[in-house]
């Protein structure tokens, strides 16, 4: 399976998420995307994981899921939608 993202980096400045994605830097301020992200603690901020499929950064501690493509104004097409056409 390719993954939508190549995710090489996330931190936290402030409220401003820092990401680096398919080798270009993007800085989000969070506070647009998710309030339980905006208030979490930085050890809560630092614990992510990157799904698998390379679309989205899970956060456990705050059971919160971010898309990639939402967070740096990308799209994808679905893999199933190339296959049914």
């Amino acid at each position: 399976m390719d993954r939508a993202h190549d995710v090489q980096g996330v931190s936290f400045v402030g409220t401003v998420l820092c990401l680096r994605v398919d080798g270009k830097d993007y800085q989000v301020d969070i506070r647009a995307h998710s309030e339980r992200l905006a208030r979490a603690t930085r050890e809560q901020r630092t614990q992510f994981e990157v799904s698998p499929s390379g679309y989205g950064i899970h956060w456990p501690d705050l059971d919160e899921d971010l898309s990639i493509d939402g967070l740096i104004g990308a799209r994808h097409v679905c893999p199933l939608a190339d296959a049914a056409a």
